[in-house]
């Protein structure tokens, strides 16, 4: 039987098929690579972790979750990473993602064991994700500029002016990362508003709150963030308005790998516990609502986010680090540890100013006056310049800085009684890590220090072997935290430098 239909509407639709049955395809074969990139491929649970005795933790490196604040590591997941280490009974390593838009792929070739940073529960990410109990909820809101002369303005003339309807939004361009779930929430508001959000994307290494700064400089015109995170913000740019809300009330939480179920279940006992805790609103307090202490850290020109600046005595540091053949943040990280850069500290055994120095030790390098930063710091790099040669046949460089440092601390005698008991017991008398600091522990031990390898007696070994590992911690977080910070400030003079070209254009 000959059919009656147009012989062209046969051919168009078999050609419109194809097409659509290519173009699916395609985005079956684009789902099924990104669904096998968010697959694990490493097997790493609690077991391992506790037998390395390290938990792996990727953050985001912003103005509440990571930073360095007068040469201390600070921030709301900071803050909990640490107590949930100690929980666990393991050390802590962060790991900065120089891209959110990685943060998966990062944890799932096992360069973390754990996502800590504000993540919003969706289910497009818990397809990738095992999330842990969340630990706080908020709601998404439009960050944009007030009008120029708001202050002389009447309150109903400023709403005028501002989007309280999200259905204004339709044709406005809003900046955000491809990867967040502001992205998400903007795609699907703009599908229910019937009408297109121009979503312009960003580059990964911009944080939210640098989105934020970008709106208060009139860079871009509007973005989105967690409305915990515009409210603190605000503090520091009044001329936003962060009060229009384009989503409901979300859970905020961490995450782990999919075949990680022993860490998980561990991670969640920990937050349901901790989050019934005075400590845990202290902290959350401290990040997300105390707003005179978020501004007096953004201004002041040793918070990282904004300086480069460590200490106030960083040029003294890094002269005499030059001196010493050391990194000048590793001796940083040292006078942090003994004096918190406070040059009029004294201890209760007379050791004074920034590196701890006692009478007795400046005096042969002609220093009188101990709370003097320059002359402190002389004395005390004088006398690691001495250990530095004392402890010149420790082959490997940075062993020897640690035996240089434990000897700062307590003295050589009781480090070279740790090194005897190590050779003594089969321990390597020349590595500090996992061998010879286990014996200074032990030191305190009566079977021990009454070994006839001893010859100094009982120290209080948890001192030098604590200080020894702050020490090396603190100066991993300085190091990772400028190096990332130069990067960054380097992206973000490109992109706005792009930016003002746009606007120019206009």
């Amino acid at each position: 039987m000959r059919s009656n239909f147009p012989r062209y509407l046969i051919v168009g639709f078999t050609i419109f098929s194809l097409a659509c049955s290519n173009e699916k395809i395609t985005e079956d074969t684009q789902s099924s690579k990104e669904d096998h990139e968010n697959q694990p491929s490493v097997h790493i649970d609690l077991p391992q972790i506790k037998k390395r005795k390290k938990l792996i933790a990727i953050t985001s490196y912003c103005a509440t979750c990571y930073f360095i604040y007068r040469g201390k590591p600070m921030g709301f997941e900071y803050e909990l990473l640490e107590r949930l280490a100690k929980h666990l009974d393991v050390d802590l390593e962060i790991v900065v993602a120089e891209n959110l838009n990685d943060v998966v792929k990062m944890l799932n070739e096992g360069k973390g064991d754990i996502i800590a940073y504000g993540m919003t529960i969706t289910q497009a990410r818990q397809k990738k994700l095992a999330f842990t109990e969340h630990y706080t909820t908020t709601r998404q809101v439009l960050v944009q500029r007030k009008p120029n002369n708001w202050r002389r303005m009447k309150h109903h003339q400023i709403e005028k002016s501002l989007i309280r309807n999200q259905i204004d939004l339709i044709g406005k361009s809003v900046h955000v990362r491809r990867n967040s779930s502001y992205y998400a929430r903007l795609k699907t508001l703009s599908n229910e508003l019937g009408g297109d959000i121009n979503i312009v994307e960003v580059p990964g290494y911009l944080e939210t709150e640098e989105l934020i700064q970008m709106v208060a400089e009139g860079k871009i015109d509007y973005t989105v963030a967690d409305q915990n995170i515009a409210f603190i913000n605000k503090t520091y740019y009044p001329d936003l308005d962060v009060e229009t809300p384009i989503s409901f009330p979300q859970k905020i939480a961490w995450a782990v790998r999919k075949n990680s179920p022993e860490l998980l279940a561990a991670v969640d006992d920990w937050i349901l516990e901790t989050k019934r805790t005075t400590d845990y609103h202290v902290i959350y307090n401290k990040y997300f609502k105390n707003r005179k202490a978020y501004k007096r850290r953004i201004e002041s020109p040793f918070y990282s986010k904004t300086g480069e600046k460590i200490s106030q005595y960083d040029a003294l540091i890094k002269k005499s680090a030059k001196e010493l053949g050391w990194d000048w943040l590793l001796l940083a990280s040292m006078i942090y540890q003994e004096s918190r850069f406070d040059p009029n500290a004294t201890s209760w055994v007379g050791a004074k100013g920034l590196m701890q120095v006692v009478p007795e030790t400046a005096e042969p390098y002609g220093v009188t006056n101990l709370y003097d930063p320059k002359q402190n710091i002389l004395a005390g790099t004088k006398y690691l310049i001495y250990l530095m040669d004392f402890w010149k046949t420790i082959p490997d460089s940075l062993e020897r800085i640690k035996f240089v440092m434990a000897s700062y601390n307590v003295g050589a005698g009781h480090i070279l009684d740790a090194q005897r008991l190590a050779e003594k017991y089969g321990s390597d008398p020349n590595v500090w890590t996992d061998h010879v600091e286990k014996y200074i522990l032990l030191k305190s031990e009566k079977k021990y220090y009454y070994d006839e390898a001893v010859r100094n007696g009982y120290c209080r070994g948890a001192e030098p072997y604590n200080y020894v590992r702050e020490i090396w911690s603190r100066y991993s977080h300085y190091r990772q935290v400028l190096e990332i910070s130069a990067l960054r400030n380097a992206s973000k003079k490109e992109l706005i430098s792009k930016l003002n070209f746009s606007f120019n254009a206009k």
